[in-house]
């Protein structure tokens, strides 16, 4: 632990007022998933994208289960932000544990999700996207490297889970016609 709050004290010496503001807003897009749940919602609107979006829907609703509701609370993780007396934290101190970072979850589930579903242009755009979301909560102090790290696994595993939910239940339905 000790390597990874070096390397988060690095990141607290790289702070400018341009770094600060765009990271802020960066985190906010992954704030309670509202970006990814938006894609969703898009995706869902239209006919030709709606088996899409319910990958999607199916890989978050996998990720919110296990990554905030199992995880979460049984690994009890304090954050770093709680450790560091002298970080200055730019964002509202979250109330929940730190392993794994759920916003990097939501994102890697859902770039997992879309590569999956054959979208995969979207999935490389959402990609970088879930890079500069997981580096924000670094640079943020709210994470440790290793809580992204579990973050992109569980997102990697809830986007796989979340095709496969899919697929079993759409071929459910079509046995049943």
């Amino acid at each position: 632990m000790n390597a990874e709050l070096t390397f988060l004290q690095f990141l607290q010496s790289l702070h400018s007022p341009m770094l600060d503001g765009s990271m802020g807003f960066i985190t906010r897009l992954g704030d309670s998933g509202i970006l990814w749940v938006t894609l969703t919602a898009l995706l869902l609107v239209f006919r030709k994208t709606r088996r899409v979006g319910c990958v999607l829907a199916a890989a978050l609703l996998v990720d919110a289960v296990l990554c905030n509701l199992i995880l979460k609370p049984l690994v009890a993780r304090i954050r770093p932000c709680d450790i560091l007396a002298d970080v200055q934290l730019l964002i509202s101190r979250p109330d929940d544990f730190s392993f794994p970072s759920g916003h990097t979850a939501a994102s890697f589930a859902s770039v997992t999700a879309l590569w999956l579903a054959g979208k995969k242009r979207l999935a490389g755009t959402t990609l970088v996207l879930g890079v500069f979301i997981a580096f924000s909560r670094l640079y943020l102090c709210v994470h440790f490297p290793t809580d992204i790290l579990g973050g992109v696994l569980v997102g990697l595993a809830c986007g796989w889970l979340g095709k496969w939910l899919w697929e079993s239940f759409a071929q459910k339905q079509d046995s049943l016609t």
